[in-house]
């Protein structure tokens, strides 16, 4: 069995867009005629340049190969052009294609992705979702209501959910780390406030940053938040500098959870070295596929350190997330798009099951999906911006700030 053909399928997600403007999904087909499905995580490009990308490592690298041959073609990726170092770009492209030779495997051995990883650990899988607008709220005021977010957090709570994450704190920037405003800090706090009283002790609260912040200003921003023993505090620095954010974990008493932008099992070994975050946040689709991403947890293992796979993205990356949190013994929870997206779950028929806070494990051969072509092929991308986008302006110390929650604009 060798792999022959490859498809790309670039979809534009629906509105109001919770999980980024659109998905890159990878389709393999092997010479003996089974099809496996994956997801590319990764946005330093445009979607036509990550095509390209996909094909170009695909070609190079995988054509012709056994997908029983994960170990080798990802050695051959990381090294391509004498580089041996993670790349996010060709890393993201691999990523996805590796997370489909797994599900041609389990399809051709007739056995759940998990199940010749080591077999199924975690029968029901904690989830966890973003807060996200009711139905009868102003999707622009939602994001700086404290009394909004808390309605939405008794939402999922009823709905099942034992935790919640939101990011309330400003603006993520181009230009690097920068110190809070009062403003931003007083808003943040004044969500932690309201969603603590409103959930009590039936969820954890997830604070999320995406490392916008300066050391000193993470360290302001979580001690304020420490009252409402928040379950992390997220990427609070940029993810680059492994140094400063271990000075946030040792100054905050709120775990530090990082990841969702490292590559590969070289980027997240030294995060636990540092004591930098005890809770790793992989999104499959970028870290390396699968295979590297149970490495990634055997080595947080080690340290004591849990794993939450991250997910702001489309269903395939989900089912992969879903697959490894079965198998592996430190997981914490997965992120959900809500309780499994409306179109998201449209793209791959309903085949993975949310009950009452859990994802329940798939016992159907490989991810244990079925994806819909026919409506990927409906929903082209046709836009030109990424996936998510960071803003040039920097914060303000006059003025609220603002963050949609990675929604894109209504009028795209």
């Amino acid at each position: 069995m060798k792999l022959k053909d490859l498809e790309i399928f670039v979809v534009g997600n629906k509105p109001p867009g919770w999980g980024g403007r659109y998905f890159i999904f990878v389709k393999l087909t092997t010479d003996t005629g089974i099809v496996g499905y994956g997801e590319v995580y990764a946005a330093a490009v445009g979607p036509d340049a990550m095509c390209a990308v996909i094909n170009d490592v695909f070609e190079r690298h995988m054509l012709g190969e056994s997908p029983e041959n994960i170990e080798l073609m990802f050695r051959r990726v990381y090294s391509s052009g004498f580089t041996q170092r993670p790349d996010p770009t060709t890393i993201g492209a691999f990523s996805g294609m590796e997370i489909a030779c797994w599900d041609i495997l389990g399809k051709a051995f007739e056995r759940p992705v998990y199940a010749l990883m080591g077999g199924l650990m975690n029968e029901r899988i904690r989830s966890y979702t973003y807060l996200y607008p009711m139905e009868h709220h102003d999707m622009t005021a939602f994001w700086s209501s404290p009394e909004m977010a808390a309605e939405s957090a008794i939402h999922a709570v009823n709905q099942g959910f034992t935790a919640v994450k939101f990011d309330p704190a400003g603006p993520y920037t181009a230009r690097g780390g920068h110190m809070p405003s009062m403003g931003d800090i007083a808003q943040s706090v004044a969500f932690c406030k309201a969603i603590r009283e409103a959930v009590g002790d039936r969820a954890d609260l997830l604070f999320g940053t995406h490392g916008q912040f300066s050391t000193a200003g993470a360290i302001r921003l979580g001690q304020a938040l420490e009252p409402y023993s928040p379950l992390w505090f997220e990427e609070p620095v940029p993810p680059d500098n492994i140094g400063e954010m271990a000075k946030v974990a040792s100054a905050v008493r709120i775990p530090v959870a990082t990841g969702e932008r490292l590559v590969t099992k070289a980027e997240f070994a030294p995060v636990l070295r540092s004591g930098a975050a005890t809770i790793l946040q992989p999104a499959l689709g970028r870290s390396g596929g699968i295979l590297e991403t149970k490495k990634i947890a055997a080595i947080a293992e080690v340290y004591n350190a849990q794993v939450a796979p991250h997910l702001y993205a489309g269903p395939v990356e989900w089912a992969a997330n879903i697959q490894l949190a079965a198998n592996i013994p430190n997981l914490l929870m997965a992120e959900t798009i809500q309780t499994g997206g409306d179109f998201h779950l449209d793209l791959i028929k309903h085949t993975i099951q949310w009950d009452s806070g859990y994802i329940i494990a798939p016992t159907a051969p490989g991810l244990g999906i079925e994806f819909d072509e026919d409506l990927a092929r409906a929903n082209p991308w046709t836009g030109d911006g990424l996936h998510l986008e960071m803003q040039d302006e920097p914060c303000r110390y006059d003025a609220p700030n603002w963050f949609a929650g990675g929604a894109p604009p209504m009028s795209e």
